[in-house]
């Protein structure tokens, strides 16, 4: 018999539970015996008394259950503990790992995702020793968050690396060596051709590798250079807690996935951040709860396709539950099955902080299944704004550009969004002469432009991305002029559009979130309202209506309800390189009125009264809608604007540039027209 069987008769013999309850002895005896006739595969021992197996059923009596190991594993995930600490590399003792207090200058590019990693590397460096500075002179590192996403983004950090040629070079004796490092999408992209091609970089780290800086800086210090561009395919920085660079910000970034599986055609990303992972889902309420404790007023949930959040990390919810796309829509992959989704974690998010506004992206529109927007309606404290990048009006380029749904599918969901979520602000991203992109192709796109009216835009002209798809595939065959002028005649219709678009919030009261004083003037606050557009309007003193009499004013973190009057499209400043390529930019001026305020500790009841009759109330999210029925009057009219002014180009090297991330992250060129959402968009 052999030893398998012979266990199993022994199993059944002693009547005994699992197989794994088998003793060693006797695994031990049937080996021995594993040749011999069955009747003398037991050995005494194994037959002898019913003490063993009594004792054996009182512990496992006693014993955990099934039950206490998933819960356990539950705990872990809510509770993430720290990792241990390892061992330095054996040519490096744990001395050389500390920062010992040199000074580490960032400079961050792109997307809002580099913003997070630049929070994510400056933990890391922090713990480790290092100090920050804000003066570039006075720093011992200088690391460079990079974009990768267009060659006008690449073009920039090579433009900012010969300014900082200078810096090092000049670098007193006295001083301990000027040390340059290149991370993120740009590192990960180029790699070695960077150190070629630079020899005064010192050290590269992919958006994977940013746990491995104090390894990669020690490696630095003896001369040598270092690089570490590996992608990982579990690597989400989950037990690391970012570090805000501005202690006086009012929101922040919170990243819930990384990398991307969509494999557009077009599209670098995939690439440069590796494949699709997303974090606990316990580890990302537990950073919103510390920054609601630490008064932040707004968080963005970050992915490069952050609707595609998809949780695998607590057993008991991976079943075989596929995922909801929207309504004909397709994806590039297989089916994904299980985990917890991004209407849970969106869900449970914005439960944290009644008074916390929550937005998201960059999302995907084939990941709006009907339980997103749902939440979305109801819950007041997620903005009613949704990102939904098109890239073209026309199904053969969208097919061109492997988007998974055609023009008509598109149309359906933007009408399904707009009755699931009354009032929402729409965004898009739109590439212009994409590979065999015909006159017929470049209307359909006006025409979608013309047809949705969307809020905000993001309108750039087409560059092939090594790496990519369409790269190895497909051949960039429309002229440079021709994109440029299909460029232009896209941000002429989008103009128009959005004007009447936007031309409904006239007459309308808006919450709107000071974050400050305007770069415009001191004399003006600005905040975002909840499209996420920037609000411009005087710092006047207001009369607080809890204490009659007492004249306030608005304060960072507090809400404010605003009446919109008066729009106008208004020429605003432009950065050189816009002026030489001709562009236009505009933002939206307005006349808001100045009215009394409260103090934002104060919380209106649903069905509480309006406590003044004019303006400009202070309250929570969770009460504007009851609030805005009432309709107060107003008055003490002032002029401000609406929309953002538009910053120095990059092309300046201008650091801290930021626009959304990931799904519009196409191949796009240097001519562009930039409106919304962060500094240097205007709309």
């Amino acid at each position: 018999m052999q030893p398998l069987q012979c266990v199993l008769q022994a199993q059944r013999s002693l009547k005994w539970g699992p197989l794994t309850s088998v003793s060693w002895p006797l695994l031990r005896t049937c080996r021995a015996h594993s040749s011999v006739p069955t009747t003398s595969c037991l050995s005494p021992e194994g037959q002898s008394s019913e003490g063993v197996q009594k004792d054996f059923s009182s512990r496992l009596a006693t014993g955990p259950t099934f039950q206490h190991f998933l819960r356990s594993a539950s705990v872990l995930q809510e509770k993430p503990s720290s990792p241990e600490v390892e061992d330095p590399p054996p040519y490096l003792t744990g001395d050389e790992l500390l920062g010992r207090q040199r000074k580490v200058y960032l400079e961050t590019y792109g997307c809002q995702m580099n913003v997070n990693d630049t929070e994510i590397a400056w933990s890391i460096l922090q713990k480790s020793g290092y100090l920050r500075t804000s003066n570039l002179q006075e720093a011992d590192v200088i690391l460079l968050v990079t974009c990768s996403i267009r060659e006008k983004a690449e073009q920039t950090i090579w433009n900012r690396l010969h300014q900082l040629k200078a810096l090092k070079t000049k670098r007193p004796r006295s001083r301990v060596p000027l040390r340059i490092g290149i991370l993120g999408c740009m590192a990960e992209r180029l790699k070695g051709e960077i150190l070629n091609r630079e020899k005064m970089v010192d050290l590269l780290a992919g958006p994977d590798a940013y746990r491995d800086l104090p390894r990669l800086l020690a490696v630095v210090e003896s001369g040598q250079q270092a690089a570490n561009v590996l992608l990982s395919l579990d690597e989400t920085y989950a037990d690391i807690m970012p570090v805000q660079t501005s202690p006086s910000a009012t929101s922040a970034f919170v990243s819930i996935m990384r990398g991307c599986d969509n494999m557009c055609s077009y599209c670098i990303v995939p690439f440069t951040r590796g494949r699709e992972r997303s974090r606990p889902v316990a580890s990302i309420l537990e950073e919103v709860r510390k920054l609601s404790e630490q008064g932040l007023k707004e968080v963005t949930l970050l992915g490069q396709n952050v609707n595609s959040f998809r949780d695998n990390s607590e057993v008991q919810f991976n079943n075989a539950v596929s995922t909801n796309l929207s309504r004909g829509f397709t994806t590039n992959y297989k089916t994904k099955q299980g985990g917890l989704r991004f209407s849970h974690l969106l869900d449970q998010v914005s439960r944290i902080d009644p008074e916390m506004r929550i937005r998201f992206t960059s999302p995907h529109p084939k990941d709006f299944p009907d339980e997103v927007l749902q939440l979305i309606h109801e819950r007041h404290n997620i903005c009613k704004q949704i990102h939904l990048p098109a890239q073209s009006g026309s199904n053969r380029v969208l097919d061109a550009m492997r988007r998974g749904y055609s023009r008509e599918a598109y149309v359906a969901l933007v009408h399904h969004i707009r009755e699931c979520i009354p009032g929402v602000s729409l965004s898009s991203d739109f590439i212009t002469g994409f590979c065999g992109e015909t006159e017929d192709d470049h209307l359909q796109t006006v025409s979608l432009l013309q047809e949705v009216q969307y809020n905000t835009g993001f309108l750039f002209a087409y560059s092939m991305r090594q790496k990519t798809r369409a790269y190895h595939r497909l051949k960039d065959d429309v002229p440079e002029e021709v994109k440029l002028r299909r460029l232009e005649e896209l941000i002429t219709v989008f103009r128009e559009e959005a004007s009447k678009a936007n031309q409904t919030s006239v007459g309308c009261t808006q919450l709107v979130l000071v974050e400050g004083f305007s770069k415009r003037s001191s004399t003006d606050l600005c905040g975002r309202n909840d499209a996420n557009l920037k609000v411009i309007f005087p710092d006047a003193e207001v009369e607080d209506v809890t204490n009659s009499g007492l004249k306030v004013r608005a304060q960072p973190g507090d809400y404010v309800l605003v009446k919109m009057e008066n729009p106008r499209l208004k020429r605003t400043r432009q950065s050189a390189q816009s002026q030489a390529a001709s562009k236009r930019s505009w933002a939206l001026e307005l006349s808001l009125p100045l009215a009394p305020s409260v103090s934002s500790s104060c919380l209106f009841a649903p069905d509480s009264s309006w406590p003044h009759e004019s303006g400009v109330c202070l309250l929570f999210p969770a009460c504007l809608r009851t609030v805005l029925s009432k309709g107060p009057g107003w008055e003490g009219e002032a002029k401000g604007e609406i929309g953002r002014e538009l910053q120095e180009g990059e092309a300046e090297g201008e650091a801290g540039k930021s626009s959304p991330v990931g799904d519009q992250e196409g191949s796009l060129e240097q001519k562009e027209f930039e409106l919304g959402l962060e500094d240097g968009w205007v709309w």
